[in-house]
């Protein structure tokens, strides 16, 4: 029996317990066969909070549960014993595609993989800035100034943000998280 990704719809918080829940049953319920991963994209957000940096997560598909199992036959009709151990799983509204879930393309899921994998490796920004906003700089040794920012460096987590200083222009540059909205 082949395994495809099925996406499943989750009570909005729960999908960490969802995950939880069908990783214990497996188990006891002898569906090792049956599925193979869950899966609950997350991603790393920074933000400062009362002058301290923090590192969170973030869910990427807020109320969505990624699995990948053996859920249809080689006739594409459904397979009951995993159609109904998912269907039992507290906080489970169902999959998507309702009575006929159709398998999501594993291309998106290896793009989905791929997002998480990049948000290890870099901190993204609680906030999106863009370039010509005019924010405040709430650490460091421009504290309380205000600038304009002038350039946005994703890939290093950087701003080039031109602060006013004794009634001149001088460039500076700031991380993400150094900065928030005027």
């Amino acid at each position: 029996m082949p395994h495809q990704w099925f996406v499943i719809h989750t009570l909005s918080g729960q999908e960490q317990k969802v995950k939880e829940s069908i990783e214990k049953r497996l188990k006891t319920e002898e569906m090792g066969e049956h599925i193979a991963e869950v899966l609950v994209p997350m991603e790393k957000i920074v933000e400062v909070r009362s002058g301290k940096k923090s590192v969170s997560t973030r869910k990427l598909y807020p109320g969505y549960v990624f699995i990948n199992m053996g859920l249809l036959d080689e006739k594409n009709r459904i397979i009951e014993k995993p159609w109904y151990f998912i269907r039992d799983t507290q906080g489970i509204i169902g999959f998507v595609g309702g009575e006929r879930p159709t398998p999501t393309p594993a291309d998106e899921i290896e793009t989905i993989k791929a997002q998480m994998t990049d948000s290890e490796d870099r901190e993204k920004p609680k906030v999106n800035f863009a370039v010509g906003e005019t924010i405040k700089i709430n650490d460091g040794p421009f504290l309380n100034f205000s600038g304009v920012i002038e350039e946005i460096e994703p890939e290093r987590g950087k701003l080039k943000v031109t602060v006013n200083i004794f009634g001149r222009n001088t460039p500076v540059e700031l991380e993400y998280w150094q900065v928030e909205k005027a």
